[in-house]
């Protein structure tokens, strides 16, 4: 079943939405005003930043390269701004398959990214955890590959169930498509799509595999996150309780 789209209606943005009520396997939903997800806020007008903050958000993480960033965005002074290389394309031998393949824009990486630079993830991670008070807007470009692996590991520490974690993720696809993103992001999406056909399977597919294989306590191991970051993710900072049964120190 597809849902009625959850995208926010803010002016210079097309694919912003906030992560509250989400499903939980414990029966609750993810609060409200704590994570939201987007694309690239380069083009969020005056009116539009006035939006985001009557939404609560108070820190915006953007997750791109530096080549990507433009800095001559006019983000309002009041707006906590941290910037984190989420890609590490330094690492060269790693990406080679994924670019030569064309399988940087499809989620099969995101396991193996997970786990050989495990410490580019923690990085976000910690920026969210430390972030001051209000809400954390995660965003890469087009708000799909690298913010949906972002809010998968979320989503997960989280509890929130299988389905609505793969729909969280389709919902940037479907945006895509329908053309809200543009025309560019309609024939990306297609390629995508073509791709993934070409072998067998489909973009849902590959990230139902990636999200089934990703393990939040044993990836949580891997990194350099002390204590109180770990538990700030776990409990969306603060606004979840912790499991009983969490790793202490």
């Amino acid at each position: 079943m597809i849902r009625p789209s959850r995208a926010a209606a803010v002016d210079g943005l097309s694919n912003v939405r906030d992560l509250g009520g989400l499903r939980c396997r414990d029966g609750s939903v993810t609060p409200h005003g704590v994570l939201f997800r987007s694309e690239s806020t380069d083009q969020v007008t005056p009116e539009g930043w006035r939006h985001l903050r009557e939404l609560g958000i108070r820190t915006v993480v953007d997750l791109r390269q530096p080549d990507e960033r433009n800095a001559a965005t006019n983000r309002p002074a009041e707006i906590t701004i941290r910037e984190i290389d989420l890609d590490g394309l330094e690492n060269a031998s790693f990406w080679a398959d994924y670019w030569d393949a064309g399988l940087a824009g499809t989620a099969l990486y995101y396991g193996p990214h997970l786990a050989a630079m495990p410490e580019r993830t923690a990085a976000v991670l910690r920026a969210i955890a430390d972030a001051p008070d209000g809400g954390v807007l995660f965003h890469c470009a087009a708000g799909r590959d690298r913010t949906g692996m972002i809010a998968m590991v979320l989503q997960a520490a989280a509890g929130v169930i299988e389905e609505d974690i793969v729909d969280d993720y389709l919902e940037s696809m479907r945006l895509g498509r329908s053309g809200a993103l543009g025309a560019h992001r309609m024939q990306d999406e297609a390629k995508v799509e073509l791709l993934c056909a070409s072998l067998g399977t489909t973009p849902e597919r590959l990230f139902r595999e990636s999200l089934a294989a990703f393990d939040v306590g044993t990836w949580l191991a891997l990194t350099d996150l002390d204590l109180a970051e770990r538990n700030a993710i776990l409990s969306w900072r603060g606004s979840l309780p912790l499991a009983t049964d969490q790793p202490s120190e």
